[in-house]
């Protein structure tokens, strides 16, 4: 089954990170995903850009208004998300713990469907 793991944070802390401390995170997470790896049942890491990039469009009636920034301010905020097939919940949990063991972030894990699998080409342009 599909799920999909949501990681929240704190962005400002995340962004004060200095590449020596991002790259630790991401090689510790690396090595918890090889296994999923090997059996090809780990899907894309996403990594969003800072909310200030973000766009939002929300109704107002029959309108629909187009905001700079996100929907909400929080505490935390939505800062990326992996995609793994996991046998069941109990697996997908203890694969989250293992990725989030020693770090300060949320994971939220939700179940997957898709609607359409999308054909983006191989090598995509990313938001640096």
């Amino acid at each position: 089954m599909l799920y999909a793991i949501l990681c929240y944070h704190d962005e400002d802390v995340v962004e004060s990170w200095t590449k020596e401390e991002d790259d630790a995170v991401l090689a510790k997470r690396h090595k918890v995903q090889q296994a999923l790896v090997d059996e090809g049942r780990m899907g894309p890491s996403i990594r969003l850009v800072p909310t200030t990039a973000a766009t939002t469009i929300r109704a107002s009636g029959n309108e629909q208004i187009v905001i700079d920034g996100p929907f909400a301010e929080t505490k935390e905020q939505l800062l990326g998300f992996y995609i793994v097939d996991c046998r069941n919940l109990e697996e997908v949990i203890d694969f989250a713990k293992r990725m989030k063991e020693g770090e300060s972030c949320t994971f939220e894990i939700r179940p997957i469907r898709i609607f359409n699998t999308g054909e983006l080409p191989e090598k995509v342009e990313v938001a640096g």
